[in-house]
């Protein structure tokens, strides 16, 4: 028993000798390729099995013939479990090789391409997390685009909004300034429309600004849907009759919900002219409030003749206004893009569909607790 511990003791003084040393080698080439690590590792483990056969082989005071036959197999072997570690090793390096080469596609603003090679299981599942990160890149870059197109159209149809109030302040200043305006009471009127109406925009750009910075700050209160949706319908009633359009409050639940009512307010005024302003006159424009699997719901309908299926994504963008709607009463297509930023401050959601003759907005809104 005795002689078997002292061989074991000798077969592992070799073998950690050799290990302690090829940890060393290994720290020293960390910056090295993969394929010189693999190296290393193969080595050291070859080794660290001949340093223990051959520790024991010299503590047995074999005949030198017998001490002769065991190393020259233990070498042999060794030369081989080498030479086969190292070819696998550049396999795996070379796989790594062409992961690396895909994964620069990144820097280039392209897409990711899986190298159609088989891998590792740990490359394999590396070239998994690549190809996600990938594809959320892909969606990130079209969202900028998406971004950066809207707030060119925006700077666009501002600018133009603003323009076309402005010549006529000008010519109507002018014409009151040199006493030309026969009615200058209908001057002054006109005058005030349109600052009134440019004032709204700058509030509206003003808004938007907030929202974008994550600055709005919301004052949640319990209200029934009931109360705010009655709210907005009689401050549009006077809208409605201007348009001649008829509002109709049908089937409102009186749900309660938590929100900032001075916003949740703004939300349903904003959807109410906008969906007065569509709709021709005689037309009608119906708002629901109910109770869903989702939350509560308010819905605004109208007879605008719905909007086309390739524009409906782009809806709530901001400064999106439809091709039929570049002039005023269009506006500056920034009521919508409110609308689903004061929405989603509320942890709710903004959508839209087409119905017949028209489209319905719906604003999705979590239920009030207790």
């Amino acid at each position: 028993m005795t002689d078997i511990l002292l061989i074991a003791l000798f077969a592992f003084l070799g073998a950690a000798a050799a290990g302690l040393l090829g940890a060393l080698v290994l720290r020293l080439l960390r910056h090295r390729p993969l394929a010189v690590s693999l190296t290393v590792v193969a080595a050291v483990a070859v080794t660290a099995m001949l340093a223990g056969t051959l520790t024991v082989a010299w503590a047995m005071f074999l005949s030198p013939h017998d001490l002769t036959v065991v190393t020259t197999v233990v070498a042999m072997a060794a030369v081989v479990s080498l030479a086969t570690a190292v070819l696998l090793g550049r396999w795996v390096a070379a796989r790594s090789r062409d992961l690396t080469l895909a994964a620069r596609s990144f820097g280039d603003g392209g897409t990711f391409a899986a190298p159609a090679e088989q891998a590792t299981a740990e490359l394999a599942a590396l070239t998994r997390e690549l190809a996600a990160t990938s594809a959320k890149l892909e969606n990130s870059r079209e969202r900028e685009r998406a971004l950066e197109s809207s707030r060119r159209e925006l700077v666009a149809w501002i600018s133009h909004d603003l323009r076309t109030p402005l010549t006529g302040l000008r010519a109507m200043s002018e014409a009151l300034e040199d006493g030309m305006a026969a009615d200058s009471g209908r001057y002054l009127r006109q005058i005030r429309r349109e600052v009134e109406r440019m004032n709204d925009m700058v509030g509206d750009l003003f808004e938007l600004s907030r929202i974008h910075a994550g600055s709005l700050t919301l004052t949640p209160t319990r209200v029934s849907a009931h109360d705010l949706v009655g709210d907005a319908l009689a401050g549009a009633h006077p809208l409605a009759r201007e348009h001649g359009v008829r509002l109709i409050g049908d089937r409102i639940e009186a749900v309660p919900v938590e929100v900032d009512s001075k916003e949740m307010s703004r939300v349903m005024g904003n959807l109410l002219i906008n969906a007065i302003r569509r709709t021709p006159a005689d037309g009608t424009v119906a708002v629901a409030a109910r109770r869903s699997q989702d939350g509560v719901v308010l819905s605004v309908t109208d007879g605008c003749g719905g909007i086309p299926d390739e524009d409906l994504a782009r809806v709530f963008d901001t400064g999106w206004r439809g091709s039929h709607a570049r002039t005023p009463p269009g506006g500056a297509g920034l009521g919508l893009a409110i609308v689903r930023g004061i929405v989603e401050a509320h942890s709710g959601r903004a959508g839209v569909h087409n119905v017949s003759g028209g489209c319905c907005f719906e604003v999705t809104l979590p239920v009030a607790v207790g």
